[in-house]
Parts: structure tokens; sequence; C-alpha cells
């Protein structure tokens, strides 16, 4: 069980206890201990009670809650709570937005004990009649059920990308080949898929595999939850399916003309599917509908790897809401052969995430300069996220935000904004001086939130514009900007960057989730930002 897993039983536990007006006190200390453990990065399993408990925001009581939930699969607690209320109305704190204390009002005045019922409810106009809702906020609700409901059955690539290795451990011969969207690599995706030649041989002594159906050359498995489909193909047209099962519907209805006469017996290896096409050779997860408009001019050796990746831009210390001090997340950057870190905690508006005053602020860079006199050559850059205000305006003024090395500009509130508005929000942010990088331009949460509304090709237009770079937030909940604008932004002039948001030393590395992002967009080495060398970063942030 991972930590974020055991974090979301404290968050859940503590959100049933408000629905159902329990003791306010431990709700808040379950609370607590949800904010702990949700970004905190050294296994739980591997620690002690007393160690458990030295978490900020644990404490003993929630480390033996942590115990039973690593020995049992569940806090006791929460199961025994469970049973107090209907699952349905228990899935509904799952839909985003819609906190304990609306779903007790659901439930209790109105009877709906189910996500469905609900969304019914709301297209019978039933929720305006309640009181601290609307005609405004049900049209809300209805969209964020629709979104929830979508949801279902979808995983993050990231997830099922770790997962991978405990599923081939269960096999005696995993010598298998990714294909479909887990092999094309899609943010989000429902299954992982499988091509090979051998029969799936599951080893006697595991149990974290089951077998659920064999229909023909397809064996079902489960894995925790997520569905493991492998296909055994006989080696004649083993080259031949995987080439089907690896590329878009409209790549391969492009191609598929060129290979009508191809003997797939006599093909080894897919780059000679592409000398047979006589196109440049595209790695598997740049096969999309996209590439096909400027297919003659690709390199693939242009693409960005995780090993050009120079600096690490855009983090959280615990100046603000990150778990590591800022020395501690330094050190682990350099550890990891980076060459220069920009730290990037919440501006001033961001009560809720500790967001740095003026003062604080100057306070933080005293610290800089001395982690800079103390670790050099290796440099940390004084950086901020700054929030944009609802009208646009970055929430420090001029003379502070001038002294930054770089201003990262994001949204964070206010997030229900029409498209021209959003847009035009966003632009104002983008024609600020001291803007350097667009953070997380759509604001979305990959399975929990859609983005706000856009008009991107105009904020696309704005950042070439105002030599902005926006940034790819290589969080796997986030990834946003989303590769499929990455092209678009390239033939703008329009620097990509790939920054990992990293709350914690080991978010540094979901930087590599990102540049998965962003070679299936298409970025290549020279319009990443922070495939810079240290000197070339200096010479960039002087330009503007």
């Amino acid at each position: 069980m991972t930590n974020k897993e055991i974090a979301k039983q404290f968050d859940l536990l503590a959100s049933i206890m408000e629905l159902l007006e329990e003791n306010a006190f431990k709700i808040r200390t379950y609370q607590n201990a949800y904010l702990g453990l949700r970004k905190w990065d050294i296994p739980l399993k591997n620690m002690s009670i007393e160690e458990m408990s030295a978490i900020p925001g644990v404490g003993k009581s929630s480390a033996e809650k942590i115990q039973e939930a690593l020995q049992n699969g569940e806090i006791q607690a929460l199961s025994a709570i469970k049973e107090k209320v209907p699952s349905g109305v228990v899935e509904m704190l799952k839909i985003n937005g819609l906190g304990p204390k609306k779903v007790r009002q659901i439930w209790k005045e109105l009877g709906i004990e189910s996500v469905v019922e609900l969304l019914y409810a709301c297209n019978e106009n039933r929720l305006i009649e309640v009181k601290g809702f609307g005609l405004k906020t049900q049209q809300e609700l209805t969209q964020k059920i629709n979104f929830y409901l979508q949801s279902q059955g979808q995983f993050l690539y990231a997830n099922l990308d770790k997962l991978e290795s405990t599923v081939f451990l269960a096999f005696e011969n995993p010598f298998w080949t990714r294909v479909g969207l887990f092999g094309r690599q899609l943010p989000v995706l429902n299954q992982m898929e499988y091509l090979t030649s051998e029969i799936p041989v599951v080893k006697r002594d595991q149990s974290e595999i089951t077998l659920v159906k064999v229909d023909g050359n397809r064996w079902s498995f489960e894995c925790q939850g997520i569905p493991i489909i492998t296909y055994v193909v006989d080696g004649d047209d083993f080259e031949k399916v995987k080439w089907e099962m690896s590329a878009s519907e409209e790549f391969l209805s492009f191609t598929q003309k060129d290979l009508t006469n191809i003997d797939w017996a006599d093909i080894m290896y897919d780059k000679s599917i592409f000398e047979i096409l006589k196109k440049p050779y595209l790695p598997v997860e740049c096969r999309e509908s996209y590439i096909l408009d400027h297919w003659d001019g690709f390199n693939s050796l242009d693409l960005i790897t995780p090993g050009d990746i120079k600096g690490i831009v855009h983090n959280h210390s615990t100046w603000s809401d990150g778990i590591h001090t800022l020395e501690e997340m330094a050190m682990e950057c350099r550890r990891l052969d980076y060459s220069y870190f920009v730290i990037s905690d919440h501006s001033k508006s961001a009560g809720y995430a500790n967001g740095l005053s003026v003062e604080r602020l100057f306070q933080q860079w005293e610290e800089i300069d001395f982690l800079n006199k103390k670790m050099e050559p290796f440099k940390t850059y004084k950086g901020i996220e700054s929030d944009i205000l609802v009208d646009g305006r970055l929430d420090y003024e001029d003379e502070i935000l001038k002294q930054f090395d770089l201003v990262v500009a994001s949204v964070h509130s206010v997030l229900n904004m029409d498209e021209e508005k959003a847009t035009q929000r966003l632009i104002t942010a983008i024609e600020n001086p001291y803007t350097r990088i667009l953070g997380h331009p759509t604001g979305r949460l990959l399975l929990s939130r859609k983005g706000y509304p856009l008009d991107m090709l105009k904020i696309i237009d704005a950042c070439a514009a105002n030599n902005v770079v926006i940034e790819l937030n290589a969080n796997p909940y986030r990834l946003d900007l989303d590769w499929t604008w990455i092209a678009p932004a390239m033939k703008k002039g329009v620097m990509i960057s790939i920054n990992p948001d990293a709350h914690s030393r080991g978010g540094i590395q979901d930087v590599n989730y990102g540049v998965i992002a962003a070679r299936k967009g298409g970025l290549t080495k020279e319009f990443c930002l922070n495939a810079k060398s240290q000197s070339e970063w200096e010479t960039w942030l002087r330009s503007k």
C-alpha cells in the first residue's frame, strides 16, 4: 500500500466523520494526518511507529492507524464508520468541490443516496430548492458529476508505469511488449496492454495477479484493481499485430495504403516498416495524428530525453507547503546531477499553502544566498509561483517582482470563469513584464478536475509576443500543458519548461513523466527551456 493510498484513507475518514457531524477534534486530527502523509515520500511500510509519529501532522494515534492500514488494507475506524453511511453517499464525497456539508444536505434533505440519483435530481432541477444551492451551482455540479462518471475505470499512466515491475515479478515469462494506449504512453488510460508470443505463466507463490478470463488469444488479468490484457500472437504475425496496436487509428489509416503488399513475416524490427514507407522513424509515443503534418522533417534524435534536463524549475519547500527544507531540496537536485534549481514557493495570496509575505521572502533570499556559497558551483535561483489574481494581476508589487530571478505565474483560485474571461485573465498575466513562465496553464487535475476553458491559440500567441515560456507541469495529476499543444507552441517559437512542481524530494523525479508527455507531443531539446546548460540558462534569465 502506497503513502498516498493511506493518506486518502485519513481524508475519507475525516470527511465521513464531518458528514456525520462527529467529534471536531478527531476530524482535525485525521485531516492533519492526511496533509502530512499525502506528500511524504519515504515509504511508510519501512518505518516504525515512532518514526511515523514524528511525521508532521501525524502523531502516535494516527501512526497506529497507519499500521492498521498496512496490515489489514484499511484503517479499522474507516471500515466501521463506512457501515453507518450508504456507499453511494460515500461515493458522492469523491466529486470534486462537493464537500461533506453539502453531501449531508443532499442526503438528509433530498434523500439522495447515489451519484447517479444526484445527477438525475440536477436534471430535474431539484437542487435549486435546497438552501445554499441555486441554478448556477446546480449547473456546475452537473458538469462535475458527468466528469466524475466519465473518469471511472481510468488510471494515470504514471501509476500503471510504476505497477509494471510488480506485474512482471508475478510471471515466469514476462517477455512482453507494451501496446495500445499504454504503449503510446497516454496520460490517462483504462488498462495495461501487452503483446507476447508465449502463453503467460503465473508464478505459484505470487498473490498480486488474478486471472480473470481467457478468450482465444486474449488473456485478461487483474492487479490491484487494474486490468492487464495480454495478447498471445504467433511469431509470423507478431510485428504486424504490434504495428497495428502501436499507433492511433488516424496514423494507421494514413500509412495503410503503402503497406498493403508488405510481407510481415520478413519484418524483424519496426524500423524496417519506416524504410518501406520512406519516412523518418517515429517512436511509438509519437505515432499520433498530429505528426502527419510535419512527418517529413521529423528527427527522433532531436526529441527531449530525461538526460537532457539540466535544471529543475518550479519547486516548493517548507517555506510554503513543501515537506522538505530548501537545503534538502537543493541537495537532492545536486545528488541527481542537475546543475541548477529554481525554488518557487507559493506567493502571499496563497494563504491555503502558507504563501510567502514580503518579509518572509527576504528571509528566504538570505537562506538562498547562504546556500549558494555553501554549494557552489551548484546554484539555487530565487523564484516564486505568483498567484494570478482574478483580473490578471500578479500578487506582488513590481518593486518585489523585479527582484526575483524567475516568476512563474499560475492560477489557483476562481476556476469557474467562462472562456473569454479566463483567456483574458491569463493574457494579462502573460503581458506582465516580470512573468517568465506561465504555470500549469489550464489548471486541470487529471481524473479529478477539468481545466478551465481557454482559447489556447490566443494564449500561445500572447506567450510568443511576450517571450513567455509555457510550463509542462510534470506532476502526473497535471501534465499541463497537454501534449497536444506542444507542436502548435513550437510552431510559434514558444519554449516549454518541463517542471516537476515538486513538494518533496521524491517529487523532483516526476520531471521524467513530464519528459514522456513532452516527447509524445514532439518537443525537441531546442525548445525545452530547462535543457539549457547553466551558462545558457543565465543568458536566458538576462534576456528579458
